[in-house]
């Protein structure tokens, strides 16, 4: 059997501890690998080369800095089918939707590229009589970031290439569910001539998480995950001084409006609400249906459904794979029982889809319900599946009611073919991003991605210009150099002359 070790001070790490996760390949249920856990002794490693790594690192010259950047970006476009593969064969996605995490997660490295022109301070000459203010922005030192299974690519290089530009060291713990991606990741930042320590890479369960949050080196934490666990990361993590940016989960609306395009719109909420089989914090889950198009929309979307091929993402031609643990699957298949208990019309029963795939992988396919009511479970949770809830209102305003009333505020976006209504939406609605005809708007690299309300807890979003401000702090320096004809007494006063 496979084993998955720890990657410590720049080498695999198996560690003391006899504590183990199993990793599934999702789309046959077999038991690909054995993942370490980590104890008191592989976290307080891990920690201590991170530590010892920060004081040659954060020295290290900008050139250098940069130079290892483009060195793992050349080495991550050559080698990306690799890690493609590796995100399939744990994830479960298909082959495109792998294909478009990596292609997503190199944007975020070469934004980190720019950490020259990034990293620029202020000066301000000759603030009072030959006294000089500029700011520098300086690293924090070990920063922790823990990743979600859903992207066990992309979210990691959210965050790792911009902690290391602004000079920190990383601890990086993935998700034990996919936890390869991490491992080859830190392997080419090792062979892009990142120094030993200053990526490691920690895998485990909650006690990972813990000592991450709770240990006195560790400056900052990124998270992405669910709300609760969101808030939990957030709490604790500030409680022991730390800087915390923690993203959680999402409850996605995607508003048409009546003179929307509904062939452009029913393709739309198919691929935003079943791609990566709806596990991503992005996907649209329920539709917002303005009178009078619910009946047309979610006959064209029942059509588009039944055209689906749902499988084995390595095989061809499939566009949808399992979900990522059997727990997980059944987890996600309880919401259609409870939503024909609720009272919703079970349009589309994906417990039915044809599976191009072994029968133990962990399937379900893509599941819609109309008619869906706010005091619905399938309304109010975050899902994290292929299930799509569609819910009808009468007015433009109904739908930005209901969007705004709800307690997460990810992502939205709107079909419409009004310019006005479309620019009225983005300033009305209350959430962090927003699409216009648009499915998924998760910006590009040079942005920054991150929602409102119980989609985010800290003050900071992830990657472009919010992740270099997370990353470093900001130091202040007054200057005055003397010049030749001083002489006498100087108290200091300012002079207005």
């Amino acid at each position: 059997m496979r084993r998955i070790s720890h990657w410590i001070d720049g080498k695999p790490w198996s560690g003391d501890t006899d504590r183990f996760g199993e990793v599934f390949d999702p789309a046959t249920g077999q038991v690909a690998a054995h993942v370490d856990f980590a104890g008191a002794t592989e976290i307080e490693a891990a920690v201590s080369a991170a530590r010892t790594a920060s004081v040659e690192w954060r020295d290290a010259s900008l050139a250098a800095r940069t130079s290892v950047l483009f060195g793992f970006r050349e080495l991550l476009n050559a080698r990306k089918r690799e890690l493609v593969d590796l995100v399939t064969a744990e994830h479960g996605k298909v082959t495109d939707d792998a294909a478009g995490e990596v292609q997503r997660a190199m944007e975020a490295v070469e934004f980190a590229c720019g950490v020259p022109t990034l990293l620029k301070g202020g000066y301000s000459e000759n603030v009072s009589t030959r006294v000089d203010v500029y700011s520098l922005r300086q690293p924090l030192g070990v920063v922790g970031v823990i990743s979600p299974f859903n992207f066990p690519a992309m979210v990691p290089l959210w965050f790792v290439p911009n902690a290391l530009a602004c000079g920190n060291t990383v601890v990086l713990k993935p998700s034990e569910k996919d936890p390869s991606a991490a491992n080859f990741i830190a392997e080419l930042f090792a062979e892009a001539g990142l120094p030993d320590g200053a990526l490691n890479v920690l895998h485990g369960d909650k006690v990972a998480v813990d000592g991450l949050l709770e240990h006195r080196d560790v400056r900052a934490i990124s998270f992405v995950g669910s709300t609760p666990i969101a808030r939990y990361v957030y709490e604790t993590g500030t409680r022991h001084g730390k800087r915390v940016q923690a993203l959680g989960g999402a409850k996605n609306h995607m508003v048409v409006l009546p003179d929307s395009d509904l062939d452009l719109a029913a393709d739309a909420a198919v691929s935003a609400g079943f791609g990566s089989a709806g596990e991503r914090c992005m996907a649209v889950s329920v539709v917002v249906a303005v009178d009078p198009v619910g009946d047309e929309l979610v006959s064209r979307i029942r059509d588009r459904i039944a055209k689906l091929k749902v499988g084995d993402g390595r095989r061809p031609g499939c566009e949808m794979g399992p979900l990522v643990t059997a727990a997980h699957r059944d987890k996600v298949t309880s919401y259609v029982d409870k939503g024909t208990g609720e009272g919703a019309e079970l349009v589309v029963d994906g417990r039915e889809h044809e599976i191009d795939g072994e029968p133990e992988g962990f399937w379900l396919g893509p599941t819609l319900f109309d008619h869906v009511e706010p005091g619905m479970a399938l309304y109010r949770d975050e899902i994290f599946g292929p299930v799509l809830s569609v819910v009808r209102v009468a007015t433009y305003e109904d739908a930005v009611e209901m969007v705004n009333a709800n307690p997460y505020g990810n992502g939205t976006a709107i079909f419409t073919n009004d310019g006005g209504a479309a620019r009225r939406f983005q300033h009305e609605v209350e959430i962090g991003m927003v699409g216009v005809n648009v499915p998924i708007p998760v910006p590009v690299g040079y942005y920054s991605f991150g929602g409102w309300k119980d989609s985010l807890f800290g003050d900071t979003h992830a990657y472009g210009p919010d992740g270099i401000h997370f990353f470093t702090r900001t130091k202040v320096v007054t200057s005055r150099w003397l010049d030749p004809s001083h002489g006498g007494v100087n108290l200091g006063f300012p002079r207005n002359v």
